[in-house]
Formats: structure tokens, sequence, C-alpha cells
């Protein structure tokens, strides 16, 4: 019997082995979703729908939320029968997401490093509706989803300023190596180690992100027509 490490995983399927993963070593729910097919043309998402949002990266059954599992026998088993689906990692248990552009959370990742935070993992989840529209999803502790506009309003910004969001009960995201639509995987920024197993405080990071929401959005705001004062021309 070989007992190199990783020896018994060698010929499953990738996704089989990152959802098994996820269960036995982090204990994070999990549950299938849809698939990409691919064929002739863009791939089409395994729901039948052509006009899906998220082809192939969406929950496959209404009931998700009460099939998602941390059990690594069970989630072994769905991908055995389904090897293709996505993962999917329901959020509100174990832990919140703060989602953001990928630019400006490649700018707070940056300034949270240098400040020497404690972050917890990071994905990067490209949009299923083209190249651009990237997002970076920081998991830190369940909680924040609620609590997020008042806080960002003790900070100064009002509400819908920022393209800040929370993703906690009743949500999910997408897990690397999960394809989403036909211009990519979702990937690690920061993989999930035995250094950030425990998760941050949303608190600690929420200011970095809202700064580089913040400065991100002045561009695009800079370059509106800006209103003719009266009397002027």
């Amino acid at each position: 019997m070989d007992n190199t490490p990783g020896a018994r995983d060698q010929g499953l399927p990738p996704l089989l082995i990152e959802a098994v993963s996820y269960a036995e070593d982090r204990h994070w729910e999990v549950v299938p979703g849809t698939r990409l097919i691919d064929g002739d043309g863009p791939g089409r998402c395994s729901c039948a729908d052509p006009r899906c949002a998220l082809p192939g990266a969406h929950p496959a059954e209404e009931d998700w939320r009460r099939r998602a599992s941390a059990g690594p026998g069970v989630v072994r088993r769905w991908w055995t029968e389904q090897p293709e689906a996505s993962i999917l990692l329901p959020t509100g248990r174990s832990f919140d997401v703060l989602d953001v552009p990928e630019v400006a959370g490649c700018l707070a990742l940056a300034r949270m490093e240098r400040m020497g935070l404690r972050l917890g993992p990071v994905v990067a989840v490209p949009a299923a509706a083209g190249p651009a529209g990237r997002r970076l999803h920081f998991l830190v502790l369940p909680g924040v989803a609620a609590k997020l506009p008042e806080i960002l309003r003790k900070l100064g910004w009002a509400p819908g300023r920022l393209d800040l969001v929370a993703r906690g009960e009743g949500d999910f995201i997408v897990a690397p190596p999960s394809r989403v639509g036909a211009y990519g995987f979702a990937q690690w920024a920061r993989p999930p180690s035995a250094i950030n197993r425990w998760l941050p405080d949303a608190a600690e990071l929420i200011n970095p992100l809202a700064y580089a929401c913040g400065r991100e959005a002045q561009p695009a705001r800079a370059q509106q027509p800006q209103p003719v004062a009266a009397g002027r021309r």
C-alpha cells in the first residue's frame, strides 16, 4: 500500500479532492452546485436556463441550505456521483464573506499585510459575463452581514456608496477550483492554511476595504460629466 502523502488522492477528480478537504480539514459545510457543459459556442449551465446569471456556479437544488454538509463521507459521495459539480460554501455559518471588486481588494490586501492584520483565506472569483468584474471574497467570522451598513455609516460612508457587500446567512460563495462561466476558475488569492485557520473579525478589515473601494470609485466619478453652474457656459 502506498502511504506517500497525497497518494490516496491520485487519479481522483480535483473537485472531489477539494470538496472533501474543505469538509474534513476546515469543517466547512459544502454543497454541490451546477456544472458547466461545454459544446459548440460558450459553455452552458446544467440548469438549462439560457439566461443563467451564474452558469455552472449556483445551487442545483432549491433546498441546498438544508442539504449542505460538513460530513466527509457525504461530501465524497456527492462528488463521486457528480465529479464536475461546482463547490459551493454556504455563508453565515462557519464564516461570512466581505465581497469587493478585485482591484480594490488587491489594494486593500497589500495595505492589510503592511499593517500586520490577521487575515483569513481570500477567494478570487471571475465574473460569469466576461473577464472584467472579478471579485475578491475575504472570509471573516460570521455575523457581519447584518452589521455592515451601520459600520460603514459610522466610518462616514453613505449607504450604497461603496461596492462592498457582506454575504451572510442564506447566501453562498463559489469555492476553488470550481469553474465560473466560460472565463475562468475560482482560485485562492490566500489559500486556507494552518496559519489562517482562525478567521479575523470583520471589523478589523472593513476600514481598509472601504478605503480601497472608495479610492477605486473616485476615477469613475471623476469621469462623469459635471453639471454646469448657473450663469456659466
